[in-house]
């Protein structure tokens, strides 16, 4: 089976027990198609970069699951329809990752937030 990358962002007012019940439904579609749940990680309440629906934040998730196609279209159509939902993103990987996200993984030095030093160019 594929593996999938799905990112969604729920609305900042729901309470974490919420965001973990809508996780949780989300999952039980996926496995209810017989697919097969990698990794779950709630990257929490995080500031969005710009407003979206009148919200300035949002709470984070991240699915990783191995699954067929149609459960994956059947769990994008519940997010649609959800008001508490407000973008979700979902990619095909090639492989399954392997220890945290990039996201959760505060240790990791290559973040590519490093400003490289300006240079003059000399005039010649």
């Amino acid at each position: 089976m594929p593996y999938y990358e799905t990112v969604f962002i729920a609305r900042q007012d729901l309470s974490e027990a919420q965001v973990k019940d809508l996780t949780s439904g989300y999952e039980k579609i996926l496995t209810d198609a017989k697919g097969k749940i990698h990794k779950t990680e709630n990257w929490g309440l995080r500031t969005l970069a710009y407003r979206i629906n009148k919200n300035r934040r949002g709470h984070y998730v991240l699915i990783e699951s191995d699954v067929e196609a149609p459960a994956i279209h059947e769990m994008e159509r519940q997010m649609r329809l959800n008001e508490d939902i407000l973008r979700y993103m979902t990619t095909r990987q090639d492989e399954l990752s392997t220890g945290p996200s990039i996201i959760m993984d505060k240790s990791s030095k290559d973040t590519g937030d490093e400003k490289k030093p300006y240079k003059k160019k000399d005039a010649a």
